[in-house]
């Protein structure tokens, strides 16, 4: 006999569950290294965003300006959204803050509501952030034709 005062765990198997669960980590793993490696799925992180950046170009070149002038009602509504979203920098006159007066008959990148539509929507160096994906073509285009009346007057 082996009596020995130190425990004897030789004769103990592994659990059934345990070698399942190692053998399916080991199957996933070598699934995720197939389906993931360049070398053997010819898949990229820069494909991806390469995807990603013309389906956005695809989109953002649909997006036209609207208009609204004369619709009172967009107008308000532009009015509001200037309140909320381009007070902050522009103040809320438009009169300029940090961001520059709105009401001058001519801008910096120009006055028209194309260039108007462009600055709103994919932002300018120096400070102008992009808010198309904030607040959408529709929301631009009336706060557009609120900036319209502010220059009318």
């Amino acid at each position: 006999m082996h009596d020995t005062p130190e425990p004897q765990d030789g004769h103990n198997s592994i659990p059934k569950g345990w070698i399942f669960f190692f053998i399916v980590g080991i199957i996933c793993m070598i699934g995720y290294i197939a389906s993931y490696s360049p070398a053997f799925s010819n898949w990229s992180v820069y494909k991806e965003f390469d995807k990603e950046m013309a389906s956005a170009k695809k989109t953002e070149s649909a997006v036209a300006v609207k208009d609204y002038s004369g619709n009172h009602e967009a107008i308000e509504d532009g009015k509001e959204i200037f309140a909320n979203t381009c007070a902050p920098c522009h103040n809320g006159d438009a009169k300029g803050l940090i961001g520059p007066n709105l009401t001058a008959p001519t801008l910096k990148y120009g006055s028209t509501k194309a260039i108007l539509f462009e600055t709103i929507a994919k932002g300018r160096p120096n400070g102008m952030p992009s808010f198309l994906p904030q607040i959408g073509a529709d929301k631009i285009s009336k706060v557009i034709a609120f900036l319209e009346t502010l220059r009318n007057k």
